[in-house]
């Protein structure tokens, strides 16, 4: 299927791993040029050149930035203005006990989970408007549905977002002009991300890192965790001309794991 966004321009986030750069492989198979934003360089700098050796024909750039930042940011729209998709993602805060969480902490949650994708919009969201086509994805998590108690950080500031994007999206200024807003929310994918939670859960269970993978992994009722590739698959469906009908929706990914009708 030919998605109809040849010649786009994207942003993607966190993108020099995991589920972003799985986001921006998918588009620049589709013709769409990126710009690549992640904290560290050298990742980066060799998955902007992996990417762009696998699609010649497209435009691969990377910034290395905290684009959790004002500062950040501004290096982004000062490297490329105007985009036609935006993927936000931004690391997840840190698990740990609610008590121990102080006001700086949740601040901190706030501002990149729930400010920065919001000031990102923003940013971005009329010249889509102008241009008569937008596509905005942001990527949250599936505790958006399931909160998980030691996640509590991430689950109060992304459930923000999710609040603010069921509203926004809606607005006919936006809704009736090609501009869509919505977000995926990711189960247990194979990332690093991920694998760093099993080394905790190792060192807490004392049970092997093979054995907590098999027991999570167990636990879905696909029997597995999902790969980078089949979630940029989704996100790029979103992001097409097909999908123009589709806004302020939130896409579970879980292999079924969420176990609930709605």
């Amino acid at each position: 299927m030919d998605l109809g966004i040849a010649g786009k321009w994207a942003l993607v986030g966190g993108a020099s791993k995991g589920l972003g750069r799985g986001c921006a492989e998918a588009l620049a198979a589709e013709g769409v040029n990126v710009v690549l934003v992640a904290r560290g360089a050298e990742a980066l700098a060799k998955t902007t050149a992996e990417i762009q050796a696998a699609h010649p024909k497209v435009q691969v750039q990377m910034v290395a930035v905290d684009i959790t930042t004002a500062e950040g940011r501004a290096v982004v729209f000062a490297h490329h203005a105007d985009f036609d998709i935006v993927v936000t993602n931004a690391g997840g805060p840190p698990p740990g006990a609610f008590r121990d969480w102080s006001r700086d902490d949740w601040i901190k949650a706030v501002d990149a989970n729930m400010l920065t994708p919001i000031d990102l919009i923003k940013t971005t969201i009329d010249g889509m408007i102008a241009r008569g086509f937008g596509r905005i994805v942001n990527i949250t998590s599936s505790a958006v549905k399931a909160p998980i108690d030691i996640l509590g950080l991430s689950n109060g500031a992304r459930s923000g977002l999710t609040g603010f994007v069921a509203g926004v999206a809606r607005n006919p200024e936006i809704a009736a002009k090609g501009v869509t807003i919505n977000n995926l929310l990711p189960g247990k994918f194979d990332t690093d991300r991920l694998a760093g939670t099993m080394v905790g859960a190792a060192k807490k269970t004392g049970k092997s890192i093979d054995e907590i993978r098999a027991l999570q992994a167990g636990q879905i009722p696909a029997k597995r965790f999902g790969t980078a590739a089949e979630f940029g698959a989704v996100c790029a469906f979103l992001c097409s001309q097909q999908a123009s009908y589709l806004t302020g929706q939130n896409i579970l990914l879980d292999g079924g794991a969420y176990p609930g009708t709605y």
